[in-house]
């Protein structure tokens, strides 16, 4: 069966004007009915490069208490390095549509990777805005070139070297994460599968919208993994629900945008939040998003740290493989 792309849809829907009814959320999810217009905090800007590293890591941890996201600036990836991953990205969208299709999921595949069109399963039959292309970057034991595309030819280096320099963040952001909690600088890497962490990255791409008032082009959700590094394209549209409003991300060029995931929020027992966000869409222009989720290994079994743990603080979680927690959260099981 042939699966009908929202690029496709998006189109046809701009010469009418309209949108079909399935893309339409309801009210309660509208943008222009819940996007605060307020004057709102903004979330938090961490300069990596400080040389007061005690000072970043009190920042970070601060961010991840009360946000659970954060930006950071002189992060040490190379900004040419941001802008072919960004370039190969979008190349690969404006590709013919057949030629996409070489690289779709497989049909009935368990797996995620691949070129595609809903992940989110929505229980009203409502669809996102959005098509996406999932593979893993790292590490190579887990890496399948089937799903990296071929054309156009510099992809498959870009995101290579992409991988190696996010690595490098990566470990910044979970030392100063674990100095935030008065642990070790090490403890919230291992806790997370330690050198076998797979960095899975996904591409959103959300085609410009005659009616972005109505749609979403990701639901409200939070992220299954430990961390997402998320770079963005200039169109903004991130949102993120903080005192009971969702609050527009400012886009910031060169950050990054870190988000803590439901496996450092079981980790740290709480103390840390996963950020429940959502993604909106623009009328004029495609925004583009490339999320790298960390995840520790399908069978590494996650619970709240046994330094964090005690009689009057006991565990608020409980320990599961990854595998199976993904398995729940994705059919909204109980965990």
């Amino acid at each position: 069966m042939e699966v009908e792309r929202v690029q496709a849809i998006a189109s046809l829907s701009l010469i009418t004007d309209t949108i079909p009814a399935e893309f339409i959320r309801p009210e309660k999810e509208q943008p222009a009915i819940t996007t605060f217009r307020g004057p709102v905090p903004e979330i938090p800007t961490i300069d990596l490069s400080d040389p007061d590293q005690e000072k970043v890591a009190r920042s970070i941890a601060e961010a991840s208490k009360e946000w659970g996201i954060f930006q950071v600036v002189n992060h040490g990836l190379p900004t040419d390095v941001i802008t072919k991953l960004q370039a190969v990205g979008k190349e690969f969208f404006e590709l013919p549509q057949e030629e996409k299709e070489l690289y779709a999921k497989l049909p009935g595949s368990q797996g995620i990777e691949g070129y595609g069109t809903k992940f989110q399963k929505d229980l009203d039959g409502k669809k996102p805005w959005v098509d996406h292309l999932f593979h893993r970057i790292w590490p190579p034991s887990c890496i399948n070139y089937q799903f990296w595309p071929k054309n156009p030819p510099s992809y498959r280096e870009a995101n290579e070297v992409y991988a190696k320099h996010l690595r490098e963040v990566a470990d910044k952001l979970f030392t100063s994460l674990s100095l935030g909690l008065g642990l070790e600088g090490h403890v919230l890497k291992e806790g997370s599968g330690g050198d076998d962490i797979v960095y899975l990255l996904k591409i959103n791409y959300y085609p410009p919208c005659p009616r972005p008032d109505l749609t979403l082009g990701v639901l409200a959700h939070t992220d299954f993994c430990s961390l997402t590094i998320l770079v963005p394209n200039e169109v903004p549209g991130l949102q993120v629900f903080k005192d009971d409003r969702w609050i527009d991300a400012k886009y910031i060029p060169n950050a990054l945008i870190i988000h803590i995931g439901d496996q450092i929020e079981i980790l740290s027992n709480g103390v840390y939040k996963s950020v429940l966000h959502r993604s909106t869409v623009d009328k004029g222009k495609a925004r583009i998003s490339w999320p790298v989720f960390l995840e520790p290994p399908a069978e590494f079994v996650v619970g709240p740290l046994p330094q964090l743990v005690n009689e009057e603080n006991p565990p608020k979680y409980k320990a599961k493989n990854f595998k199976d927690y993904a398995y729940c959260k994705l059919n909204k099981l109980p965990q």
